[in-house]
């Protein structure tokens, strides 16, 4: 299994927004995620809109994006999603996603 850690960054003047989106995460959107491989799930937020995400997958991140990509749910989040992201190029969350290096895993 692979352990995928990445950053992105939410606007601060939309961070309860966001939040709040994620309280009520669409069922189809949970189900689809299920289904691509995406396991143990957890994004963490500072104060200043630094959004840290983790999950494992069998594959990789590009594998586990490519079988969401697919997905017509997907689709419909990331443009629910997109406008509360910096972003220089106006991409959608999904593709601006900069993976870390894993450095240390304790088992």
């Amino acid at each position: 299994m692979k352990r995928v850690g990445f950053v992105l960054k939410v606007k601060q003047d939309r961070i309860e927004e966001y939040k709040e989106h994620h309280r009520r995460v669409w069922p189809e959107m949970l189900d689809a995620l299920r289904a691509a491989g995406w396991h143990n799930y957890s994004l963490f937020l500072r104060e200043d809109g630094l959004l840290f995400g983790y999950f494992e997958t069998p594959e990789s991140l590009a594998a586990a994006q490519a079988k969401m990509a697919t997905t017509e749910v997907n689709g419909g989040w990331q443009t629910l999603m997109a406008p509360y992201f910096e972003s220089p190029n106006n991409a959608r969350p999904d593709q601006m996603l900069i993976e870390l290096e894993e450095v240390f895993h304790l088992e």
